[in-house]
């Protein structure tokens, strides 16, 4: 199941960077067109995938994480081959657009199988793995680009991912399991991820026009009041909505809301930067496409050396301790390529010293960033935080690219040396910028291996594998105990002697319920007992009802002619079934 699911963040990831090395080449391919025009190539994708990251991982909670994988893998797929057809720059674009709908529904499912698939104890195991599929991808997109457009152009970035994407959806229809999220389901706002579409593209679109158009004129103006009106009815929105795209409420958190600032400005000006070095390479010292691609590579493969003993330094001293540091090494790369790189190119000497600080400062800065709005937040707002934080790079990397077309202007600038140093000495306030944010960051939330003080209520039964019948009578479970700062440690369900209805509420699906009501649904449900070995349903089988784990634990066995493979484990309160009930279908597993 993590193969599977790596399949697609790899292909997400390896778009994220790849995309930039054909930059070049798609621009020669649409001569008619201004660098502003071919740039919404990047930015029409960055900024669906902002929009729309959050509610895919909600619309995957209420209508399944295989089958939303499954769908956006295909539309992911489909529109990768979509995007190496296109003949006009107009189809690329909206090809582009479909592209980042899908990828933002197939990263937050990859993740979230990958979470449902291990049990807690191997679970950090399997996310810093799945984490590191898309380091890869990251770190080879420039290399493996480079060699794709100069074996032929940029369509064969896009049409490399196809028989990828087509292995994918094949394994993930076999080898997947359907899970939900628990707990009462509802419709993500759609809406309001359009809302937040365009208020990102209203202020992209002034930004990337401002010179052409005029940074006075009444286009530009209108654009920047759109934006402004837009955000603050989206922020209204937000407040209010059942589910909303962002939840405000995380914002109240200081190290939430710093570390998503430091993300976003330090995102821009990595973004930035990026693809003002492939146009430089190109456009200055005259550098093949593979050549650009191969001069990028070392600064994604320092930044993942970098990452894994800057995690560990966080763990030892926080994340203030790494994260200035690393900005401000970020901060000095730029700056040496402003004060260093001319038009006669020293890839051994000035080159390669710089992207090495560049790579360094990535990686120290951006996984501690991630890191710091994560455990700020409370432990079970892991997901929306994370994914959030994922919004505000996304964002900044709207930002950025938009800015760079500002700086470097029409395009009849962009191949002087000056031009880039501007780009560059940007990029570089950026860092200093979210350099002033992480010395205000102190990250208050109590980790989550913090020791939990148990609370065992009443006495236990005489088999504790054997779930109590009805008619017992004990006190209802109880949470654990807030600690000294008020954060409630983690809830563990205890076992317990308790009511079949008593039980019930301390499940997600049937807590909102009326004590009426589950007392109701206590006295026509059975108890069923299954030895270790047998089958409670096959997949295939009529489903015909609904089943809470009790006691013990059920495991989703791949059953082949050879051997067994367990592929996941459901333990106590965990809700099955549910799904072939609703849709009157057959068992998915």
């Amino acid at each position: 199941m993590l193969a599977v699911a790596s399949v697609g963040v790899f292909m997400a990831f390896l778009d994220a960077t790849i995309v930039n090395i054909a930059f070049p080449s798609i621009r020669h391919s649409f001569r008619t067109a201004g660098i502003a025009d071919v740039s919404w190539v990047l930015n029409a994708y960055n900024v669906v995938f902002a929009a729309f990251l959050v509610i895919g991982g909600q619309f995957a909670d209420v209508l399944g994480r295989r089958r939303m994988f499954i769908f956006a893998l295909t539309l992911f797929t489909a529109a990768y081959g979509l995007c190496a057809v296109s003949g006009s720059l107009g189809l690329l674009i909206a090809a582009r657009i479909a592209q980042a709908i899908g990828a933002a529904t197939v990263v937050p499912c990859s993740l979230a199988i990958v979470m449902e698939a291990f049990p807690a104890r191997e679970r950090s195991h399997a996310v810093a793995l799945w984490t590191a599929v898309a380091a890869l991808a990251a770190g080879v997109g420039p290399s493996v680009g480079g060699v794709l457009v100069s074996a032929a152009d940029w369509r064969l970035v896009f049409l490399v991912n196809l028989p990828i994407g087509v292995i994918g959806i094949v394994l993930a229809s076999r080898a997947l399991i359907e899970s939900r999220a628990p707990g009462r389901r509802r419709i993500p706002d759609m809406f309001g991820a359009l809302m937040l579409a365009a208020v990102i593209a209203a202020l992209t679109l002034a930004i990337v026009q401002g010179n052409a158009w005029g940074w006075t004129s009444a286009r530009v103006l209108a654009l920047f009041a759109a934006m402004l009106v837009l955000g603050a009815a989206f922020v209204w929105r937000c407040s209010w909505h059942r589910l909303p795209v962002l939840d405000l409420a995380l914002f109240r958190a200081r190290g939430f809301a710093l570390a998503n600032g430091v993300t976003v400005i330090a995102g821009a000006g990595f973004f930035a930067y990026t693809l003002a070095n492939v146009l430089f390479l190109t456009g200055v010292w005259r550098y093949s496409i593979l050549d650009s691609g191969l001069a990028m590579t070392p600064g994604p493969i320092v930044a993942v050396l970098v990452a894994v003993p800057a995690s560990r330094l966080v763990d030892r001293f926080g994340h203030r301790a790494v994260l200035v540091p690393a900005l401000l090494i970020w901060a000095g790369g730029m700056i040496f390529f402003a004060t260093t790189l001319a038009s006669r190119p020293a890839f051994a000497s000035e080159w390669l010293p710089g992207m090495a600080m560049l790579g360094a400062g990535a990686g120290g800065a951006f996984p501690t960033a991630s890191s710091a709005a994560v455990n700020s937040a409370p432990g079970e707002r892991f997901a929306t935080a994370t994914a959030i934080n994922s919004v505000a790079r996304q964002v900044g990397a709207v930002l950025g690219v938009a800015l760079l077309i500002a700086i470097l202007g029409s395009g009849a600038s962009a191949s002087g040396v000056s031009a880039f140093q501007h780009v560059w000495l940007f990029a570089a306030c950026c860092f200093a910028v979210a350099t002033a944010l992480a010395v205000a960051l102190v990250v208050t939330h109590a980790p989550a291996d913090r020791p939990t003080r148990e609370v065992v209520v009443g006495a236990p039964t005489a088999d504790p594998a054997l779930p109590p019948t009805a008619t017992s009578r004990a006190l209802p479970l109880r949470r654990a105990p807030e600690t000294d700062d008020g954060e409630l440690l983690a809830p563990r369900l205890l076992l317990a002697p308790q009511s079949d209805a008593e039980f019930l509420g301390a499940v997600p699906v049937f807590a909102p319920l009326s004590a009426a009501v589950r007392e109701e649904i206590a006295t026509v449900a059975t108890n069923v007992r299954v030895a270790a070995g047998d089958w409670l349903f096959r997949q295939g089988d009529r489903g015909d009802g609904v089943y809470v784990v009790r006691a013990g634990h059920l495991e989703v066995v791949m059953d082949m002619a050879t051997s067994e493979e367990t592929l996941g484990t459901f333990t106590r309160g965990a809700v099955l079934g549910e799904l072939a009930v609703l849709a009157d279908a057959p068992r998915s597993a």
